[in-house]
């Protein structure tokens, strides 16, 4: 008899710990995992995709008028504009040039790469190629515009950084796609970030908080949203905000053609929606230009060579295949 209480009561323990648990994963883990895609929180981007000189790559090919020998410029860049470098590697660089520690490319780190120091592509991504780029171990940074930090660093270091625009980008912010908000304005944005709307439905969705999430100190999307603020200061989230609906962003081709978010929807600023049209003819309100940043005392003779092919027509026409928007 005792033993059978024993037992009930232990089962029990059991059941009100299971249920516990099915509460917090109903209440919370569930909501989140449903509001927000990974893309702004963790989502990485697969580099292996973007090998240079590799069968399989998802790297587009062309017949380049340019065919760079000698002493070749070493490119490193932000996560978002690897298919970028990574396609004047494959088009305008020698087999070989890219080199593995180990002889092979691995995944198996925090960025997804091991290219070795006497490669010519790198992959230090914004925060560390901006440090690399100034400290001279990058030849040509693809990035986007840098932050205060950022400027302030090369400053310090005594390099003068040459920022050439090179193709654009839409800067987006985006929902899950069960959010039924299809759109918002700059102002309503702002507002959110800062902390004044902090319901969706005071911008026509439902009666659920707003969980603003923002990116990394240092990287390009959040130096782009810092200056989409204006001067704004961010306000502090309250701690509901966890379990609302969450807003992001980044840019436009990071999130549809690289990571392959699913599950989330870009919204339309201030009525438009950042399609490639809309972008090219203005419509759309955030349209950034991406950089190929040097050191101006960078004496590398086919430098030049390589920023006057990415102005021309045929280097335009490469980003426009990465998926990017060139210049004209």
């Amino acid at each position: 008899m005792r033993l059978a209480k024993q037992i009930a009561a232990l089962g029990l323990v059991v059941l009100l710990f299971a249920g516990f648990h099915l509460a917090m994963y109903l209440l919370f883990t569930r909501r989140l995992v449903s509001n927000f895609g990974s893309t702004s929180q963790a989502q990485m981007v697969d580099v292996g995709r973007y090998l240079p000189h590799e069968q399989g790559s998802d790297l587009p090919r062309i017949s380049a008028s340019l065919q760079l020998t000698g002493e070749l410029p070493v490119l490193d860049g932000a996560a978002a504009l690897v298919p970028v470098y990574a396609a004047v590697i494959e088009n305008l660089y020698p087999a070989g040039c890219v080199r593995y520690e180990g002889g092979q490319f691995s995944d198996d780190n925090y960025y997804g790469e091991n290219f070795a120091a006497d490669s010519a592509m790198q992959y230090n991504n914004t925060v560390r190629g901006y440090q690399a780029v100034v400290d001279g171990s990058t030849d040509l940074f693809f990035c986007a515009a840098p932050s205060e930090e950022q400027r302030l660093y090369a400053e310090e270091q005594g390099a003068e950084l040459v920022f050439v625009p090179i193709g654009l980008e839409a800067f987006v912010f985006f929902v899950n796609e069960n959010n039924p908000v299809q759109g918002l304005t700059s102002e309503q944005l702002r507002e959110i970030y800062a902390g004044v709307c902090t319901n969706w439905s005071e911008v026509g969705g439902p009666n659920r908080p707003i969980n603003p999430v923002t990116r990394m100190e240092g990287s390009g999307s959040q130096t782009a949203f810092e200056v989409f603020m204006q001067g704004t200061p961010v306000g502090k989230k309250s701690p509901l905000a966890l379990l609302g609906g969450s807003v992001g962003f980044s840019f436009r081709f990071y999130v549809e053609g690289m990571t392959g978010q699913q599950g989330i929807r870009l919204l339309a600023l201030d009525g438009a929606y950042p399609t490639a049209e809309n972008i090219q003819n203005g419509s759309y309100p955030i349209v950034v230009p991406f950089y190929a940043a040097y050191r101006a005392d960078n004496d590398n003779p086919n430098l030049p060579l390589l920023i006057d092919w990415l102005l021309s027509e045929e280097g335009q026409a490469l980003i426009a295949q990465t998926g990017y928007l060139p210049l004209g």
